[in-house]
């Protein structure tokens, strides 16, 4: 389904960027009017990260005019291995910065828009409204609603992209003329089911395989040129090398675009919405987690504990706090874990940063382990407060 140009054309190229932009030029699907419009578009990607970082270098080598990056984030070693717009030489920078300073280098016509803080209900409209485009490139489900949301409000289209491990998938939503992400999702899933790549793993360049995606259906819309996927799913599979598309239908009773909209407005708590952890997680939690220094003080005055490892294998070979026995998650929910605790020590559980040791402690205090507890912050605190000589991830 062809669809009617963005963005109108800008009123002219200069030298620079004729001779820059040649090869778009004599394309004769974009042309001198195609590449005008790039000129004039606006784009936000939101996120500078997996893929962000090939979203922004594409979006800005194509001659997008105005490109902003949101992202509060800062660089981390453990980035570098697929978010390629920053370097060794930005850990620690904010990653709002880097990025922008990687655009400006890849194209100085580029006007670059920094926008270094989290995107919240409080700044998302406003933040929107000053761009044609979004391009979304965040990892969490409570963010990809919250633009979504803003998004179809707004009127405005956005290209959305998703990744893990070898797989990775793109649409495009706009609900003039499709579907919205709450079409295709109604309704988050349930906390924990579906890990994050900080949990899972993401194979570096399938990020790259997904962004330029982006990036190719962003200049379609913006040019008007070829066939959107506005009502499709783009599915990859990085290891099988398949590519295929499933229809999206727009649901009439979507509660945000259908024909009788209930959501009218931004929700007070996206994460609410989503749930990072479930009930019974946060009620177990409640009362019942402790620091990683308290942790440390527990081993140093030999208290008779057992503690618990709830991650993956891989994770567990990487980095892990000594003295911990390695049961994985999995392994509470279905049952199986209760009989390798003891019943005459204290039970004390850590994932990497809390929410899936929280899951498990659920599970534990159900069984009867009154006095479990679970170290707040994972292993990744350990590190951070404890023994920073070990690796993070």
């Amino acid at each position: 389904m062809s669809l009617p140009p963005l963005v109108e054309p800008a009123a002219e190229l200069s030298v620079d960027e004729v001779r820059r932009y040649s090869r778009h030029l004599i394309i004769p699907d974009v042309g001198m009017a195609g590449q005008k419009r790039l000129k004039n578009a606006k784009v936000l990607c939101v996120g500078a990260g997996g893929l962000g970082s090939p979203a922004l270098m594409y979006l800005a080598a194509a001659g997008v005019g105005t490109l902003g990056v949101i992202d509060f984030d800062v660089v981390d070693e453990s980035n570098l291995q697929r978010q390629i717009i920053h370097g060794q030489s930005d850990v620690g920078r904010p990653k709002a910065e880097s990025a922008a300073a990687t655009v400006r280098e890849i194209n100085p016509l580029v006007e670059v828009v920094i926008h270094n803080e989290a995107l919240t209900t409080e700044n998302v409209m406003e933040i929107f409204s000053g761009y044609d485009l979004i391009v979304d490139g965040t990892d969490n489900f409570a963010t990809r609603y919250m633009v979504n949301d803003a998004a179809v409000l707004l009127g405005k289209p956005y290209v959305w992209g998703s990744i893990y491990r070898f797989d990775g998938q793109a649409s495009v939503f706009w609900a003039e003329h499709g579907p919205c992400y709450r079409c295709l999702y109604p309704e988050p899933p349930p906390p924990g089911m579906v890990p994050s790549c900080a949990e899972g793993g993401v194979l570096g360049v399938l990020c790259a395989s997904i962004g330029s995606i982006q990036v190719n259906e962003a200049i379609k819309l913006l040019t008007g040129i070829g066939d959107p996927l506005v009502g499709r799913l783009m599915i990859y599979d990085a290891l099988e090398m398949k590519y295929r598309d499933v229809k999206v239908r727009k649901d009439p009773e979507c509660v945000l675009c259908g024909k009788n909209p209930t959501v009218t407005e931004l929700l007070e708590d996206y994460e609410a919405f989503c749930g990072a952890i479930s009930d019974e997680a946060a009620q177990a939690a409640s009362g019942s987690t402790i620091t990683a220094l308290e942790l440390k003080a527990m081993q140093d005055n030999g208290e008779n504990i057992f503690l618990v490892d709830v991650r993956e294998v891989n994770e567990y070979e990487i980095v892990s706090i000594p003295g911990a026995t390695l049961i994985p998650k999995g392994e509470f929910l279905n049952g199986s874990a209760l009989e390798k605790l003891p019943q005459d020590k204290k039970i004390v559980l850590h994932c990497k940063s809390g929410a899936r040791s929280a899951e498990a402690l659920a599970v534990v205090k159900a069984a009867g382990f009154a006095d479990a507890v679970h170290v707040g912050g994972g292993v990744l605190s350990w590190v951070k407060t404890v023994d920073p000589s070990l690796p993070s991830y």
